[in-house]
């Protein structure tokens, strides 16, 4: 099931299945860059870790991401990702 989603410079993750999650990273990665968005962060929440092991390990193999780091506001809550410039 194909889901719609604004894009902007953050995403909550919450709304998804965790089956789901690494597609609609992906997904938005790629359009994110295509908006032009250089840094993202994308809201997995804290709990077990699991959510954001699915998002860092989608992150780690998408071409587009330079690199990424835990948000240091969130206490492991959400991941930021620096998407390589279009130019490049």
């Amino acid at each position: 099931m194909a889901h719609r989603v604004p894009i902007n410079d953050s995403i909550d993750l919450h709304a998804f299945a965790p089956r789901d999650i690494k597609s609609v990273v992906e997904e938005y990665v790629s359009a994110a860059h295509e908006a032009g968005l250089r840094e993202v962060r994308l809201i997995h929440g804290r709990g077990k870790g699991i959510q954001r092991g699915i998002v860092q390990q989608a992150l780690e193999r998408h071409e587009l991401v330079v690199e990424f780091w835990d948000a240091p506001e969130s206490h492991l809550g959400a991941t930021v990702a620096r998407l390589r410039d279009s130019s490049s």
